[in-house]
């Protein structure tokens, strides 16, 4: 859509320099640490689903015509890029919203959240009234590791317990990200930072 050049892959190595890593001995699961709360994000261990995307983030040129600090989310492709300022941007991965439930516009940050707590608004129970009122925040969330809520609506960008539907459009409107791309976001990203989605 914008005629991207790769410039730089930035996978791990990335995630490495903001998520820091315990390992404990042998045998014994290993841990990303929440850098901000060092909480865990998640336990590496056979049971549990990795979380980590089948497209890895990559500073990309950048889309033209926004500022630095904006997030622009193209839904079509199921991108999601964090204009830098120098020419270039960060691509990550997303879920959108399924059909009936895309959306495009502008908004902006208006408060980040850790480990977000989880009120799923009256719209949705009613669409499915087996959903808890409240889920407090945690690894089961369906908020995950973080969320920027976005000004004047009922959406978010945020973290997942389900990372095998980012790149899907299943949403109910909301902005998904696996938890270790959606930590290296929120770091990145400032509260009234202009956010623009397009189809």
């Amino acid at each position: 859509m914008f005629g991207l050049i790769k410039i730089a892959g930035v996978g791990a190595a990335l995630v490495a320099g903001l998520v820091a890593g315990a390992v404990s001995p042998a045998g014994a699961a290993y841990y990303e640490v929440d850098p901000l709360t060092r909480e865990p994000i998640m336990p590496y261990e056979s049971s549990v689903r990795p979380q980590s995307s089948a497209t890895p983030r990559e500073v990309v040129e950048a889309p033209r015509g926004f500022a630095a600090g904006t997030i622009v989310v193209s839904t079509s492709e199921r991108r999601l890029y964090f204009i830098v300022g120098d020419g270039t941007a960060v691509r990550y991965a997303v879920g959108v919203g399924r059909p009936g439930f895309t959306w495009a516009g502008t908004r902006s940050v208006s408060m980040k959240r850790e480990w977000p707590d989880w009120t799923p608004p009256a719209e949705m129970l009613k669409r499915r009234p087996d959903l808890p009122r409240h889920m407090a925040g945690g690894l089961d969330n369906p908020l995950g590791a973080r969320a920027m809520y976005l000004s004047g609506s009922l959406f978010r960008i945020h973290g997942s317990n389900e990372p095998e539907t980012i790149g899907q459009a299943v949403s109910s409107g909301c902005i998904r990200m696996t938890n270790e791309d959606v930590v290296d976001l929120y770091s990145r990203v400032r509260v009234g930072a202009r956010v623009v989605v397009l189809h």
